[in-house]
C-alpha cells in the first residue's frame, strides 16, 4: 500500500498539544511522516493542518499564510500567563467600559502592531524557550516583533459578573499572539485583561468545516476511505501563482534544470516561488524565477 500523501486537516481538541495530535495521527495512520503547521496550545482547539508523506515538504509554505481565530476577552482580570491556565494576579471590582469604547480600541489593532512575546511561549532566548524559564519563576527580557491584523471585529459582549466577556474574530498574521492581543487590548481601555477561550477558525484557507475529529480519522482509515478527505499538496499552497511548462521541457524541468522564460506560460513577471504544472495539468513542484532570469526548481513533486 503506497504511503498517504496530502495535507490533513484536522480539528484539535482542547486539553491536546500539537504534538500530541501529530503522535496520534501517526498512530492511527501507522506512518512517521508527518508534520503540523503551526503551534495550537493545549487548551486552544481548531483547525492544525497535518502535511502527510511527501507533503510534508509544502509545511514552509502553509505556515506563512494568515490565520482566523474566535476569541474571548475577559476584561477586569489578568494572569501570569495571559489566560486562565494560569494564576490570577490583578482583578478590578468594577469595570466601566461602553460597546463603543470597546469597537474604537479593537479597530485601533488593524494593522501592522508590535507584540511582546508572552513568557508562557515556546520563543527560545538565549537557548532556552520562554515557557520553561517562566515555570523556574523566571522573567527575561523579550524583544517585540511586527505582526499584521487583516481584520478584527467584536461579535459580542455580555457581563460575567463583574466582568464584560468580550467575544471579536480576528484574521492574522503568523506568529501573532492573541493572548497577548487581549492583553494589549485591555490595556488600551485601561483594564487588566485576559483570554477565556480560543478556537482558531481558519488556517491556511482552511476552515473548520473542513476538519476531521481524530475519530474520525480513524474511522475513515478502517474504512479505506481516508484518501477521499485529504487536500492535495498543490491545492494546499495555492497561494503561489500557477504556470504550465512546455511538453518537451516537462523532463528538463523534473530532472532540475533551470528553463528558459520563454517554455512556462503564462509568463512568469515576478521573483519567486510558483507552482508548475504539465500542460495534462499534472503537478511537477515549486519553482522559482531568479533574478538572473532563469527559472530554477525548488522541490521537484513528480518523477521524471
Amino acid at each position: 500500500m503506497s504511503e498517504l500523501t496530502g495535507v490533513l486537516a484536522v480539528y484539535k481538541p482542547a486539553g491536546f498539544t500539537s504534538h500530541d495530535v501529530v503522535a496520534k495521527a501517526r498512530r492511527i495512520l501507522g506512518m512517521k511522516r508527518i508534520g503540523h503547521t503551526g503551534t495550537l496550545d493545549p487548551q486552544v482547539t481548531g483547525v492544525l493542518p497535518l502535511c502527510l508523506g511527501r507533503a510534508t515538504r509544502v509545511v514552509e509554505y502553509i505556515q506563512e499564510l494568515p490565520k482566523e481565530y474566535a476569541a474571548t476577552l475577559r476584561l477586569g482580570l489578568s494572569s501570569d500567563t495571559e489566560d486562565l491556565t494560569g494564576t490570577i494576579t490583578e482583578s478590578v471590582d468594577e469595570v466601566h467600559v461602553t460597546e463603543d469604547e470597546v469597537l474604537a480600541v479593537l479597530h485601533s489593532f488593524k494593522g501592522v502592531i508590535s507584540q511582546i512575546p508572552p513568557m508562557y511561549s515556546a520563543v527560545k532566548v538565549a537557548g532556552k524557550r520562554l515557557y520553561e524559564l517562566a515555570r523556574e519563576g523566571k522573567t527575561v527580557e523579550r524583544k517585540s516583533r511586527e505582526v499584521e491584523i487583516y481584520e478584527i471585529e467584536m461579535t459580542g459582549m455580555v457581563w460575567n459578573g463583574k466582568h464584560p466577556d468580550i467575544t471579536f474574530r480576528v484574521l492574522c498574521s503568523k506568529g501573532t499572539y492573541i493572548r497577548t492581543l487581549c492583553v494589549d487590548i485591555g490595556r488600551a481601555l485601561g483594564l487588566p485583561g485576559v483570554m477565556v477561550k480560543l478556537e482558531r477558525t481558519m488556517s491556511a484557507g482552511i476552515s473548520a468545516s473542513r476538519c476531521l475529529t481524530l475519530e474520525q480519522i480513524a474511522e475513515y482509515k478502517e474504512a479505506g476511505t481516508l484518501d477521499d478527505h485529504l487536500i492535495a499538496a498543490d491545492e494546499a499552497i495555492s497561494h503561489l501563482p500557477r504556470h504550465t511548462v512546455m511538453d518537451e521541457k516537462k523532463k528538463a524541468a523534473l530532472q532540475g534544470q533551470r528553463l528558459s522564460l520563454r517554455h512556462v506560460a503564462p509568463e512568469v513577471k515576478q521573483v519567486g516561488h510558483f507552482r508548475l504544472y504539465d500542460i495534462q495539468g499534472g503537478f511537477l513542484g515549486i519553482y522559482e524565477l531568479e533574478e538572473t532570469g532563469a527559472i530554477a526548481p525548488v522541490k521537484v513533486f513528480a518523477q521524471a
